[in-house]
């Protein structure tokens, strides 16, 4: 027997492929936690804004500039993109057309005639105020430079062999210049004002060598210094050699003083293991910090302001699953491109780190560059941000977010342009285990569950029925032929039918459903059913008031499969949204993963099914559609201003049987609380989905898992500990609109569960579009103040850093 306060044993191992590990052992109070995936550990994303921050600074637009995905380098300097692959080079200028102005080909460009020359890096060099962005060096094969005057299309400069091999990097530092070779050798370009004023003259300046590590792969100016990496398995014997010093803590990155003649580098390295250096940038708003983008998704936060002058690593950060590519420090936030095609912008102040915008820049391919051009500030009078991706696109970003800002301040303003007024929402959930309606037969709880559901409100608004395992999911017949019936395309219904594939189990609880509405609800208040959806198990129907359904629009119902790796739908969700007068809400029925332990499952599931891109289709609205939230169009779940999450969602009690039992009898559902795993991951998960979430007291006994027509837990040879698997929580972008009115549980016994129903009283709104379009005019010319203020900033910083 163990205490209350004795510590428990350790969890028993899971068997592989054990679905149902629900027998009597308990993980300890810290199962939530030490069962993690790295996706539960990436930074909070459950308020981030999907609302790309387009800019449209030139005339032109990008759209006719192609960049070779392997092969393809771009330079821009306000209006001025150039774009170089191979042996060409294309110059733009998107004030006067989007066609290239010149295409150069070096192989017939330059003094010596070789056939193998390409071009290997570009970069703009400085100069002075009337001539800024004009003049491009490019690194070539062979270690020859060359430099463009990108208005007249013609080489101004050049320096033969002024490396012996290929100039992998080029730099821009104040009004000096770096070049870079895989055989380590560093040039450093400085002008002589005494010969030939401050512009720096290619063909006549002697630079200065530095030797560092050779076959770096990648190379960065950060405050001032150089920072390069290579990769373990391909960089020189150098490299190799700290990397064995390393140990696990790889990979080798040395830092170079290299302005200071004289000086040494010197090695220096993560706190953890982490994986290639990709990208690097300094933050704005922390200038003492650079922060290292490396393969494997993690971010190394570097200080810089050390006792011996050379940065020491402070912190690791896990922000992806996959790759970080790209990285640049705008504004405020740490941008950084990924392998899917989007671009992630984190506020780096809060722990944890927070994800204020994502957005899908380059359709799913890799974001293989970001970039910010300093010379815009002068130039457009922006803060433009340049990507590029593998779809051979470049796109234009406002490196302000001003879009953003100008939406959330118009939140701020929202009573003064809407009306709002209360609907009543009723949640019913309830794990059905295969039982019919005419089962609800034989004793009190059985016969008045469905009256005593229906008047627990008066007269709600909205009613939603949610049932889990209609069918039974261990019938291999009746699985398969559910499976066949539904198909495997997406259906969409919004008509309150039924498809007429669905089977008899469907129909029979949907038309029950409808019989015992009309029976027990005011006749004076007829209700529509305005969507219904199943799936191997999952049955949704949603209720509406009949007044009310001239004020509803972008009715959408769908499902989405994670039984079996999406393709039987046995656990998974359905998802029912629409938009009632300027309001969005959606309605999610889910049933997630089953067993004890596999509380790392369940969470897979919740976030499948918010991150699902094309999981509802898109708004129909013609206008700006302002009943969705964070720049959403209404095709994910959080999109939507108010959200209701019920289910089977399989959330156990970390704690033994008997002592769980035990506490039921005293009616102690408050300590029982304090060890259920869906309360604890909320609580301490700071990546769990569900984390904004709300729920209710849970005043009620655990729902589950009782033997079948009686009032006992379960007593079969398992001996499932008892648990609040059926649940309603609640998302609200203003809490205040939603407020719960009870959260209760029934007493019918013909399934293993019992079933939850919620009732909500929710504030939707009206909005005046005139109203709000001249409120929203203020606000931009308010945004024109601060964006004025914000850019002066930025203009400091650039010129710290000697960019400007």
């Amino acid at each position: 027997m163990i205490g209350p306060n004795e510590k428990l044993p350790p969890v028993r191992p899971t068997a592989a492929g054990d679905q149902e590990d629900d027998g009597d052992d308990s993980s300890d109070e810290e199962s939530g936690e030490a069962d993690k995936d790295p996706k539960d550990q990436l930074p909070d994303a459950s308020r981030a804004s999907r609302r790309p921050p387009d800019i449209h600074p030139h005339a032109y637009s990008t759209a006719r500039i192609s960049v070779p995905a392997h092969t393809g380098m771009v330079a821009t300097s306000g209006n001025r993109v150039v774009m170089a692959t191979g042996h060409h080079v294309k110059i733009y200028d998107l004030s006067r057309s989007d066609l290239p102005l010149f295409d150069i080909d070096f192989k017939d460009a330059l003094e010596w005639k070789n056939k193998d020359t390409k071009i290997s890096s570009i970069a703009f060099r400085w100069s002075s105020s009337d001539r800024i962005g004009c003049f491009l060096w490019l690194g070539l094969s062979g270690g020859h430079m060359a430099e463009i005057d990108v208005r007249i299309g013609q080489v101004t400069g050049m320096k033969a062999a002024a490396h012996s091999s290929t100039v992998t990097h080029l730099f821009r530092y104040g009004k000096s210049m770096v070049s870079m070779d895989d055989n380590g050798k560093v040039l450093i370009w400085n002008p002589s004002p005494e010969e030939f004023g401050e512009d720096l003259i290619m063909a006549f300046t002697q630079p200065r060598v530095f030797r560092i590590a050779e076959k770096q792969d990648w190379a960065m100016i950060i405050d001032g210094r150089l920072w390069t990496s290579a990769r373990a398995d391909s960089a020189g014997h150098y490299a190799q050699a700290h990397n064995a010093a390393a140990g696990s803590r790889g990979p080798n990155i040395r830092v170079y003083d290299i302005f200071t003649p004289g000086s040494t580098g010197k090695t220096v390295l993560p706190i953890e293991h982490v994986g290639a250096v990709t990208s690097g940038t300094m933050l704005p708003c922390t200038p003492g910090r650079a922060y290292l983008g490396h393969e494997g998704g993690c971010i190394s936060v570097w200080e810089l302001q050390t006792e011996d002058g050379y940065p020491r690593c402070e912190e690791v950060v896990k922000v992806s699953v996959s790759d970080v590519l790209s990285l640049e420090g705008v504004n405020e936030r740490l941008w950084m491109g990924g392998r899917k095609g989007m671009i992630t912008a984190y506020e780096v102040g809060p722990r944890p780190w927070l994800v204020k915008n994502c957005w899908r820049a380059h359709e799913d391919l890799p974001v293989l560059r970001i970039e910010t051009d300093p010379w815009a500030l002068e130039a457009l009078g922006r803060l433009a941000v340049v990507s590029v991706g593998r779809d051979e696109q470049v796109r234009y970003w406002d490196g302000l977010l001003g879009n953003d800002w100008i939406e959330t301040e118009l939140l701020k303003r929202e009573s003064q342009f809407s009306v709002f007024r209360p609907l009543k929402v009723l949640v019913v959930t309830w794990n059905i285990d295969a039982a019919k309606p005419d089962m609800l037969t034989g004793n009190e709880g059985n016969v008045t569950f469905i009256e005593r559901v229906l008047t627990s409100v008066d007269r709600p608004d909205i009613m939603v029925f949610g049932f889990q395992e209609l069918i039974d999911l261990e019938s291999r017949r009746m699985a398969a032929k559910t499976v066949l019936y539904t198909g495997t395309g997406k259906k969409k219904t919004n008509d309150g039918g039924l498809s007429d594939k669905v089977t008899k189990a469907y129909r029979r609880w949907h038309d029950w459903l409808v019989m015992k509405v009309k029976l027990h609800m005011p006749v004076e208040e007829g209700y529509t059913v305005v969507g219904s959806e199943s799936m191997v198990g999952l049955f949704s129907c949603v209720f509406v008031r009949s007044k009310e359904q001239i004020d509803l629009k972008d009715v959408a119902i769908d499902k989405m499969k994670r039984g079996m790796g999406g393709y039987y739908g046995n656990k998974g969700g359905i998802v029912t949204r629409f938009v009632i007068e300027d309001s969005s809400v959606c309605f999610v029925n889910c049933h997630l993963a089953a067993g004890q332990h596999h509380v790392r499952q369940r969470n897979q599931d919740v976030a499948h099914l918010f991150d699902d891109k094309e999981l509802l289709p898109m708004s129909r609205s013609t206008d700006e559609p302002i009943a969705y939230v964070n720049g959403g169009d209404g095709t994910m779940v959080l999109d939507h201003e108010i959200v209701f999450l019920n289910g089977d969602m399989n959330y156990r009690i970390d704690q033994r049987r008997e002592i769980v039992v035990n506490a039921i009898k005293s009616g102690d559902f408050e300590w029982l609380g304090v060890h259920d795993q869906l309360l604890k991951e909320m609580k301490h998960n700071r990546a769990f989905r569900l984390r904004h979430f709300s729920e209710g007291p849970l005043k009620f006994a655990p729902t589950y898992k009782y033997d079948r027509g009686s009032d006992t837990y379960d007593s079969s040879e398992k001996k499932r500990c008892p648990a609040w698997c059926d649940r309603v929580l609640w998302r609200s972008r203003e809490p205040s609109r939603v407020r719960q009115l009870h959260y209760q549980r029934y007493e019918p016994n013909v399934s293993d569960h019992r079933p939850v129903s919620a009732a909500f009283e929710m504030t939707v709104k009206k909005v005046d579009r005139e109203a709000r379009a001249q409120i929203k005019t203020e606000v931009q010319a308010l945004w024109q103040h601060e964006e004025h203020r914000l850019l002066a900033v930025a203009r400091n910083f650039y010129i710290d850093q000697r960019l400007l």
